[in-house]
């Protein structure tokens, strides 16, 4: 009976980049694809301004894995944890630490869709939001194309000079600071947009046939970040997960409606992976809505365990089971 893990932010970025989460991702999206594994629908409860509780899991019974992982997200920060069960014993695996593993699970969701959806040339990217997601979601696309030029957009001008300038520093990458969304995303074939916009703020007349759009940041009821004319555009549009799409994305509740058949033209990110479908010459604007699920954060959970376990990372935990002999021992002697 080996002791349970607990796996901090730093075990898990000296264990996993970029490229190395989008791998990750593809073998558990592919799982999926199989029947191998399937998520639970994310849960969550809004309270104050801008504050929400979430809870979102996932099994995969044939890896022998099944967890959890928690979060309150509110202005003065949040604290995500993911929890792994063995799927055979129900016994506690490990507790890691999930703010950069969340980082890394929401970037490489949009690198997967990018290497599929976008022009394997493009070499420009916009990105419009300047907050804690968008580094990784900026990561996840120079992963999978060779990006010469970035533009940023974000509401505070200051934010946004400076974000541009850690861009270029980092990642060698001419960076421009954009005054509008429309100078952001104009003639640009790659767009990611990761803000906490409770209207939409890009429309598919800022865009031109060919460009590829992630669409990050709407992920309750309350958000939304694209016109319905993009949707409308759009010749694939795919989603992380479609039950949780039709529960939490506003954008895509408002265009498809209550009427199932439409909803048949919604791709999950697991068939578009299994199907090998890429972007084509017929493809007109392409849409990815990522909401976050559990599939993404157990596929790179499991690995981070299995790494942790592997390179002696990760600092044990007292087993549940071998704790129980000492609480009985206290409940009948009273103390």
């Amino acid at each position: 009976m080996s002791d349970p893990l607990w796996i901090s932010e730093q075990d898990v970025v000296s264990m996993m980049d970029m490229p190395q989460a989008i791998d990750a991702l593809e073998k558990g999206l592919r799982a999926e694809a199989r029947g191998e594994a399937s998520n639970m629908v994310k849960t969550h409860a809004e309270w104050g301004t801008s504050s929400t509780l979430h809870a979102i899991g996932a099994v995969f019974p044939q890896a022998g894995f099944v967890g959890t992982k928690t979060w309150a997200h509110t202005e003065k920060g949040a604290t995500p944890l993911l929890i792994l069960f063995d799927s055979n014993t129900g016994q506690l695996k490990a507790i890691i630490e999930a703010f950069a593993l969340g980082q890394l699970r929401t970037g490489s969701a949009s690198g997967v869709a990018t290497s599929r959806l976008a022009t394997e040339d493009a070499s420009e990217f916009a990105i419009i939001g300047t907050g804690k997601q968008a580094m990784p979601q900026l990561a996840a696309v120079v992963a999978v194309r060779p990006i010469k030029q970035i533009r940023v957009f974000g509401r505070d001008t200051a934010r946004r000079n400076a974000f541009a300038e850690r861009v270029s520093g980092e990642f060698g990458i001419e960076t421009i600071p954009a005054a509008t969304i429309d100078e952001a995303v104009r003639h640009v074939p790659i767009v990611t947009i990761v803000t906490r916009a409770t209207q939409p703020i890009v429309n598919a007349k800022m865009l031109n046939r060919g460009t590829h759009i992630n669409a990050v940041g709407a992920i309750v009821p309350s958000r939304a970040e694209v016109g319905a004319d993009v949707l409308a555009r759009s010749t694939a549009v795919v989603a992380d997960s479609i039950p949780q799409a039709q529960k939490l994305s506003r954008e895509m509740i408002e265009f498809f409606g209550p009427d199932p058949a439409r909803w048949t033209n919604v791709t999950s990110l697991a068939t578009l992976i299994a199907s090998g479908r890429t972007r084509t010459s017929a493809d007109d604007l392409t849409l990815f809505k990522s909401l976050g699920m559990g599939i993404s954060d157990l596929s790179l959970g499991i690995e981070l365990y299995q790494r942790a376990s592997q390179r002696g990372l990760g600092r044990s935990l007292p087993h549940p089971q071998k704790v129980l002999p000492k609480l009985r021992a206290i409940q009948q002697t009273g103390a």
